[in-house]
Protein backbone atom coordinates (compact mmCIF):
# COMPACT_ATOMS: atom_id res chain seq x y z
CA UNK A 1 0.00 0.00 0.00
CA UNK A 2 1.35 3.46 -0.91
CA UNK A 3 2.20 5.69 2.03
CA UNK A 4 1.78 8.84 -0.08
CA UNK A 5 5.20 10.09 0.99
CA UNK A 6 6.83 12.15 -1.75
CA UNK A 7 10.55 11.58 -2.24
CA UNK A 8 12.62 14.68 -1.58
CA UNK A 9 14.74 15.74 -4.55
CA UNK A 10 18.36 16.76 -4.24
CA UNK A 11 19.43 20.23 -5.31
CA UNK A 12 20.78 19.26 -8.73
CA UNK A 13 17.92 16.87 -9.41
CA UNK A 14 15.41 19.63 -8.64
CA UNK A 15 17.28 22.09 -10.84
CA UNK A 16 17.24 19.64 -13.73
CA UNK A 17 13.52 19.02 -13.19
CA UNK A 18 12.78 22.75 -13.32
CA UNK A 19 14.87 23.14 -16.47
CA UNK A 20 12.94 20.31 -18.10
CA UNK A 21 9.58 21.79 -17.09
CA UNK A 22 10.57 25.26 -18.29
CA UNK A 23 11.89 23.90 -21.58
CA UNK A 24 8.62 22.07 -22.16
CA UNK A 25 6.59 25.23 -21.51
CA UNK A 26 8.92 27.42 -23.58
CA UNK A 27 8.62 24.90 -26.41
CA UNK A 28 4.85 25.34 -26.56
CA UNK A 29 4.59 29.10 -25.98
CA UNK A 30 6.85 32.09 -26.20
CA UNK A 31 9.00 32.40 -23.06
CA UNK A 32 7.61 35.92 -22.59
CA UNK A 33 4.18 34.36 -22.05
CA UNK A 34 5.28 31.79 -19.45
CA UNK A 35 5.26 32.89 -15.82
CA UNK A 36 7.22 31.62 -12.84
CA UNK A 37 3.87 30.65 -11.29
CA UNK A 38 3.15 28.35 -14.27
CA UNK A 39 6.58 26.78 -14.02
CA UNK A 40 6.14 26.22 -10.29
CA UNK A 41 2.69 24.70 -10.79
CA UNK A 42 3.90 22.37 -13.54
CA UNK A 43 6.80 21.26 -11.33
CA UNK A 44 4.52 20.74 -8.34
CA UNK A 45 6.35 23.19 -6.09
CA UNK A 46 5.80 26.71 -4.76
CA UNK A 47 6.85 29.92 -6.47
CA UNK A 48 9.36 30.81 -3.69
CA UNK A 49 11.01 27.40 -4.14
CA UNK A 50 11.63 28.12 -7.84
CA UNK A 51 13.49 31.27 -6.76
CA UNK A 52 15.49 29.15 -4.33
CA UNK A 53 17.03 27.34 -7.30
CA UNK A 54 17.05 30.15 -9.88
CA UNK A 55 17.28 33.93 -9.24
CA UNK A 56 14.56 34.61 -11.81
CA UNK A 57 12.96 33.58 -15.07
CA UNK A 58 15.88 34.88 -17.12
CA UNK A 59 18.37 32.57 -15.42
CA UNK A 60 15.96 29.63 -15.76
CA UNK A 61 15.42 30.48 -19.42
CA UNK A 62 19.17 30.58 -20.01
CA UNK A 63 19.56 27.18 -18.33
CA UNK A 64 16.76 25.73 -20.46
CA UNK A 65 18.32 27.31 -23.54
CA UNK A 66 21.66 25.70 -22.69
CA UNK A 67 20.06 22.26 -22.63
CA UNK A 68 18.21 22.96 -25.88
CA UNK A 69 21.35 24.28 -27.57
CA UNK A 70 23.25 21.13 -26.67
CA UNK A 71 20.40 19.09 -28.13
CA UNK A 72 20.35 21.16 -31.32
CA UNK A 73 24.13 21.03 -31.76
CA UNK A 74 24.01 17.26 -31.44
CA UNK A 75 21.54 17.00 -34.30
CA UNK A 76 24.21 18.11 -36.76
CA UNK A 77 26.31 15.06 -35.92
CA UNK A 78 26.11 12.46 -38.68
CA UNK A 79 28.17 9.34 -39.51
CA UNK A 80 30.62 9.91 -42.35
CA UNK A 81 29.07 7.22 -44.50
CA UNK A 82 27.40 7.43 -47.89
CA UNK A 83 26.95 10.38 -50.27
CA UNK A 84 27.18 13.89 -48.84
CA UNK A 85 23.76 14.90 -50.17
CA UNK A 86 22.04 12.10 -48.25
CA UNK A 87 23.96 12.98 -45.10
CA UNK A 88 22.94 16.64 -45.29
CA UNK A 89 19.33 15.63 -45.88
CA UNK A 90 19.32 13.54 -42.69
CA UNK A 91 20.85 16.47 -40.80
CA UNK A 92 18.12 18.79 -42.08
CA UNK A 93 15.49 16.26 -41.00
CA UNK A 94 16.81 16.29 -37.44
CA UNK A 95 17.18 20.09 -37.50
CA UNK A 96 13.52 20.52 -38.46
CA UNK A 97 12.53 17.92 -35.86
CA UNK A 98 14.03 20.26 -33.28
CA UNK A 99 12.36 23.34 -34.77
CA UNK A 100 9.03 21.48 -34.81
CA UNK A 101 9.42 20.36 -31.19
CA UNK A 102 10.59 23.75 -29.86
CA UNK A 103 8.86 26.15 -32.25
CA UNK A 104 7.88 29.08 -29.97
CA UNK A 105 11.13 28.90 -28.02
CA UNK A 106 13.21 28.69 -31.20
CA UNK A 107 11.33 31.62 -32.71
CA UNK A 108 11.59 33.70 -29.54
CA UNK A 109 15.32 33.11 -29.36
CA UNK A 110 16.00 34.09 -32.97
CA UNK A 111 13.50 36.96 -33.19
CA UNK A 112 13.70 38.35 -29.68
CA UNK A 113 12.97 36.86 -26.29
CA UNK A 114 13.68 37.37 -22.58
CA UNK A 115 17.33 36.37 -22.80
CA UNK A 116 18.18 37.68 -26.26
CA UNK A 117 21.17 39.99 -26.25
CA UNK A 118 22.67 38.61 -23.04
CA UNK A 119 26.26 37.41 -23.26
CA UNK A 120 25.23 33.93 -22.09
CA UNK A 121 22.55 33.61 -24.76
CA UNK A 122 24.78 34.92 -27.53
CA UNK A 123 27.49 32.47 -26.52
CA UNK A 124 25.03 29.56 -26.66
CA UNK A 125 23.75 30.55 -30.10
CA UNK A 126 27.31 30.94 -31.35
CA UNK A 127 28.25 27.53 -29.94
CA UNK A 128 25.45 25.84 -31.90
CA UNK A 129 26.47 27.62 -35.11
CA UNK A 130 30.09 26.71 -34.55
CA UNK A 131 29.22 23.07 -33.88
CA UNK A 132 27.20 22.97 -37.10
CA UNK A 133 30.03 24.65 -39.00
CA UNK A 134 32.63 22.18 -37.75
CA UNK A 135 30.39 19.22 -38.52
CA UNK A 136 29.89 20.33 -42.13
CA UNK A 137 33.62 20.88 -42.58
CA UNK A 138 34.32 17.40 -41.24
CA UNK A 139 31.98 15.92 -43.84
CA UNK A 140 33.88 17.81 -46.51
CA UNK A 141 37.18 16.48 -45.17
CA UNK A 142 38.43 19.98 -44.36
CA UNK A 143 40.01 21.08 -41.09
CA UNK A 144 41.07 24.63 -41.92
CA UNK A 145 38.53 26.19 -44.28
CA UNK A 146 39.71 28.74 -46.85
CA UNK A 147 37.73 32.02 -46.89
CA UNK A 148 35.31 31.10 -49.68
CA UNK A 149 34.41 27.76 -48.12
CA UNK A 150 33.87 29.39 -44.73
CA UNK A 151 31.56 31.90 -46.41
CA UNK A 152 29.56 29.12 -48.08
CA UNK A 153 29.11 27.04 -44.93
CA UNK A 154 28.33 29.91 -42.56
CA UNK A 155 25.93 31.45 -45.09
CA UNK A 156 24.15 28.12 -45.43
CA UNK A 157 23.76 27.75 -41.66
CA UNK A 158 22.23 31.24 -41.49
CA UNK A 159 19.94 30.33 -44.38
CA UNK A 160 18.76 27.21 -42.54
CA UNK A 161 17.91 29.34 -39.49
CA UNK A 162 15.95 31.93 -41.47
CA UNK A 163 14.16 29.23 -43.48
CA UNK A 164 13.06 27.53 -40.26
CA UNK A 165 11.69 30.81 -38.90
CA UNK A 166 9.71 31.48 -42.06
CA UNK A 167 8.37 27.91 -41.99
CA UNK A 168 7.21 28.35 -38.39
CA UNK A 169 5.16 31.38 -39.44
CA UNK A 170 2.21 29.41 -40.77
CA UNK A 171 4.06 26.36 -42.12
CA UNK A 172 2.87 27.27 -45.59
CA UNK A 173 5.52 25.23 -47.39
CA UNK A 174 5.73 21.48 -46.75
CA UNK A 175 8.57 20.76 -44.37
CA UNK A 176 9.96 17.89 -46.47
CA UNK A 177 10.29 20.21 -49.46
CA UNK A 178 12.25 22.73 -47.43
CA UNK A 179 14.62 20.07 -46.14
CA UNK A 180 15.46 19.05 -49.70
CA UNK A 181 15.61 22.67 -50.84
CA UNK A 182 18.19 23.49 -48.16
CA UNK A 183 20.39 20.63 -49.34
CA UNK A 184 20.03 22.02 -52.86
CA UNK A 185 20.89 25.47 -51.50
CA UNK A 186 24.15 24.13 -50.09
CA UNK A 187 25.11 22.69 -53.48
CA UNK A 188 24.09 25.92 -55.23
CA UNK A 189 26.16 28.10 -52.89
CA UNK A 190 29.13 25.82 -53.42
CA UNK A 191 28.64 25.89 -57.20
CA UNK A 192 28.54 29.69 -57.36
CA UNK A 193 31.69 29.90 -55.25
CA UNK A 194 33.36 27.28 -57.48
CA UNK A 195 32.90 29.63 -60.44
CA UNK A 196 35.26 32.06 -58.72
CA UNK A 197 37.74 29.76 -57.00
CA UNK A 198 39.72 26.76 -58.23
CA UNK A 199 39.87 25.19 -54.79
CA UNK A 200 36.10 25.38 -54.45
CA UNK A 201 35.74 23.86 -57.91
CA UNK A 202 37.83 20.87 -56.81
CA UNK A 203 35.79 20.53 -53.63
CA UNK A 204 32.53 20.67 -55.62
CA UNK A 205 33.70 17.86 -57.88
CA UNK A 206 34.41 15.75 -54.80
CA UNK A 207 30.95 16.52 -53.43
CA UNK A 208 29.12 15.24 -56.50
CA UNK A 209 31.36 12.45 -57.80
CA UNK A 210 29.82 9.79 -55.55
CA UNK A 211 26.30 11.20 -55.74
CA UNK A 212 23.79 8.54 -56.88
CA UNK A 213 21.28 9.26 -59.62
CA UNK A 214 18.47 9.46 -57.07
CA UNK A 215 20.39 11.67 -54.61
CA UNK A 216 19.46 15.28 -53.77
CA UNK A 217 22.42 16.81 -55.63
CA UNK A 218 21.55 14.86 -58.78
CA UNK A 219 17.92 15.89 -58.37
CA UNK A 220 18.97 19.55 -58.36
CA UNK A 221 20.91 19.08 -61.59
CA UNK A 222 17.86 17.44 -63.14
CA UNK A 223 15.57 20.27 -62.08
CA UNK A 224 17.92 22.92 -63.44
CA UNK A 225 18.36 21.04 -66.71
CA UNK A 226 14.58 20.78 -67.11
CA UNK A 227 14.27 24.57 -66.85
CA UNK A 228 16.16 24.98 -70.10
CA UNK A 229 14.22 22.39 -72.07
Amino acid sequence: MSTGVRRRMGVEERRQQLIGVALDLFSRRSPDEVSIDEIASAAGISRPLVYHYFPGKLSLYEAALKRASEDLAGRFAEPHEGPLGARLLRVMGRFFDFVDEHGPGFSALMRGGPAVGSSATNALIDSVRQAAYEQILSHLGVTDAPPRLELVVRSWISLAESTALIWLDGRRIPRAELEVQLVHDFAALAAVSAAYDEGMATLLKGMVEDEPADGPFAELVGRLTALGS
